[in-house]
């Protein structure tokens, strides 16, 4: 038997009375996609089935670990949607970590509700992903393991300065970087770096939107009208708290580039980005990305994560992979 109680929910007004914010901030693996701010604005535009928290509480009644499960039919799985959410599963303090994994699956084998669980977002390196693996096969139940949906998340580890971030690149990937924003400075004139205050953030995100529309191929056809409501309302949550970050390059009138991002925890997240195809030839895409870099540094973030999708552009940064997994498991 495990010792930690497992608490089920299934009122979403428990994101907020039940608020593990400081449980993300105290579990290594846990990021903005953890938290239920996020999860909250998921679940009220994105949900599909029925909504299932689940709280572990020590024998003092100390919640010590929490999640957010989604059940899609008989399927179980870890809210947040894998084409929107990077990140997903638990988050809880490294002690209850093994416990809780054993003990939620031990209270969910005891539900009729569900056939499978689908458990999707789920680093590599995150010891959640271990203690799921063994609770599965502590229970009776099959589990497979396989790569996540666009299953690589390359990140950067950041140095305290950005020219010690540059002299850590390979000298053409240093050298590249320079040269991009000395070509588009000297072909379209002097260019700023804009990141949106309270103030600028409606005209800022109207201006995103209109460039992520005319995006060419599934980029394109992403920003369908509830994504736009959900980013929207992701900028009017986040942004007031210094959290949510859209950031543009500017050449002269023009906001020609802009990126969306996330700092928290000490890391600085590129959640989307879009660019106006006229500057195409000019990269102005790319040369946002270093500045975010830079103002990740100045920050004094720890981490530069490019999240999910193993795009070659990412290791222009100097990125290394991150493999993002998956697990399956069935009830015999």
């Amino acid at each position: 038997m495990t010792s930690l109680r497992i608490a089920f929910s299934e009122d979403p007004r428990d994101f907020q009375r039940r608020d593990w914010t400081d449980l993300v901030d105290r579990d290594p693996s846990g990021t903005i996609f953890h938290t239920p701010g996020f999860l909250k604005l998921y679940w009220e535009e994105f949900g599909e089935g029925g909504l299932l928290l689940a709280f572990g509480e020590d024998p003092e009644g100390r919640q010590v670990a929490a999640v957010a499960l989604e059940l899609v039919g008989d399927v179980l799985r870890f809210l947040g949607g894998t084409e929107i959410t990077d990140y997903l599963g638990p988050v809880g303090e490294e002690e209850a970590v093994g416990d809780f994994a054993a003990s939620l699956v031990e209270a969910l084998v005891e539900r009729t509700d569900w056939r499978a669980a689908d458990l999707r977002g789920l680093p590599e390196d995150s010891p959640w992903l271990g203690a799921f693996r063994s609770a599965f096969d502590a229970g009776g139940m099959g589990v497979d393991e396989t790569d996540d949906q666009n299953g690589v998340a390359p990140f950067i580890d950041l140095p305290p300065t950005w020219d010690a971030y540059l002299e850590g690149l390979p000298a053409k990937l240093r050298h590249e970087i320079r040269r991009k924003a000395k070509k588009l400075e000297a072909e379209a004139g002097a260019f700023t770096v804009e990141t949106a205050t309270e103030d600028e953030l409606l005209p800022f995100l109207d201006r995103f939107v209109e460039l992520h529309r005319e995006s060419e191929g599934p980029k394109g056809v992403f920003m369908v009208p509830g994504m736009e409501i959900f980013f929207r309302r992701l900028g009017e949550e986040f942004c007031r708290r210094g959290i949510f970050r859209l950031t543009f390059v500017r050449l002269g009138d023009d906001l020609a580039a802009g990126t969306i991002g996330f700092v928290y925890g000490g890391t600085y997240s590129l959640y989307n980005s879009a660019f106006d195809r006229r500057w195409q030839q000019l990269a102005p895409g790319m040369v946002l990305v270093a500045e975010d870099i830079r103002q990740a540094i100045e920050e004094g973030c720890r981490r530069f994560d490019l999240l999910k999708g193993d795009y070659p552009y990412k290791y222009r940064f100097g990125a290394r992979p991150r493999p993002i997994r998956r697990l399956v498991a069935a009830r015999i």
